[in-house]
């Protein structure tokens, strides 16, 4: 028995100085920037950046194999941290980024051609007949797209469409791929103005299935001074390079398919150093804006609607721009609240 419990013990001894030395020669070498850059990622494993995980991109930042501001979710502050242990100046963030779903067809609007008992899943769905929607272009409503988010950015309203929280969107994207209709794009923060339709139908075929479609009736291209919009394939589309938000298109729009998300639109505020030139009075789309030549120019507050537009053509710039009250357009609230 003693030399049963001896032998045991030499043993025991002679593994743990043998694990000992195993431990030492065979250990990994963390770099410390590895576990410091690790520490300001937000450790959502979303694998935006390109790689497995929080990790996985820490390590390859540290070697010299990913950008430091390659963590979308992290952005501008994250970027500077890494920064400043990579020691390198902080990049130029690109313009943050946000997930838009272009379709307003809810269970209101879209006509069903039929009830799907299947799997909860939109690429499921789509096999069978392409979907519930009438729209072969439409939202399924099944909420891939928000499964997807891992930041809890996005959510289902009672109209059965995903609506996107802004504050919470990080523009990583994950939610894009599970959208089988491609209807979720990455659109610059500051675009307010959409047209939240992807149908390519022609406008009678649109309203045969879907009461807020775009018909292509042409009219915001018609009314929208900076050319921005172009009708291609029966679809009124925006060029955010040329879009300056402001908003002519919102109101002529006979389907409500083109929103302001701006809240509370500035109002023109002509500066007595106005010369009196009247390019803001020729320019004004509402006739907000009166006045003599030569004399100071009064912009009307009831009738502005925070275009922008006099401001951008006024020769010395002495129009400003001033926060007001009033609410432009309240798509934004009918969206969230399931009832758009």
């Amino acid at each position: 028995m003693l030399s049963a419990i001896i032998t045991m013990s030499a043993m025991g001894i002679v593994a743990s100085f043998g694990l000992g030395i195993a431990a030492k020669k065979f250990a990994v070498v963390i770099d410390p920037k590895v576990a410091e850059i690790d520490s300001f990622l937000p450790h959502a494993n979303c694998g935006a950046c390109g790689f497995a995980g929080c990790m996985g991109f820490a390590t390859a930042v540290a070697e010299g194999k990913a950008a430091v501001s390659g963590c979308s979710p992290g952005g501008a502050s994250t970027a500077k941290k890494i920064a400043s242990v990579m020691g390198v100046d902080a990049p130029e963030m690109p313009e943050r980024m946000l997930a838009k779903i272009y379709c307003l067809g809810g269970h209101n609007e879209a006509l069903e051609k039929g009830e799907y008992h299947g799997v909860q899943d939109c690429n499921a769905a789509i096999l069978v007949s392409g979907g519930s929607k009438s729209c072969v272009y439409g939202c399924l409503g099944l909420a891939s797209c928000v499964k997807a988010c891992p930041f809890d950015a996005m959510y289902m309203n009672g109209n059965g469409l995903p609506v996107v929280i802004p504050e919470k969107c990080t523009g990583c994207g994950l939610c894009i791929p599970p959208c089988p209709k491609n209807l979720i794009e990455l659109i610059p923060e500051n675009k307010d103005v959409h047209i939240f339709c992807r149908s390519l139908d022609k406008g009678a075929d649109t309203k045969k299935v879907c009461n807020v479609g775009c018909i292509a009736c042409d009219k915001c291209r018609k009314v929208c001074p900076y050319d921005a919009i172009t009708i291609d394939s029966f679809l009124a589309r925006i060029d955010y390079n040329r879009c300056t938000n402001c908003g002519l298109c919102v109101p002529v729009c006979p389907t409500n398919i083109i929103s302001d998300l701006i809240p509370v639109r500035d109002i023109a505020y002509v500066h007595e150093d106005c010369i009196g030139c009247l390019i803001c009075k020729k320019v004004c789309p509402v006739d907000a804006i009166a006045g003599e030549s030569k004399q100071l120019h009064i912009v009307d507050p009831v009738k502005c609607i925070g275009c922008t537009i006099c401001a951008d053509k006024c020769p010395p710039k002495v129009i400003e721009m001033r926060p007001s009250h009033k609410s432009y357009d309240k798509k934004l609230e009918r969206v969230m609240s399931g009832v758009a």
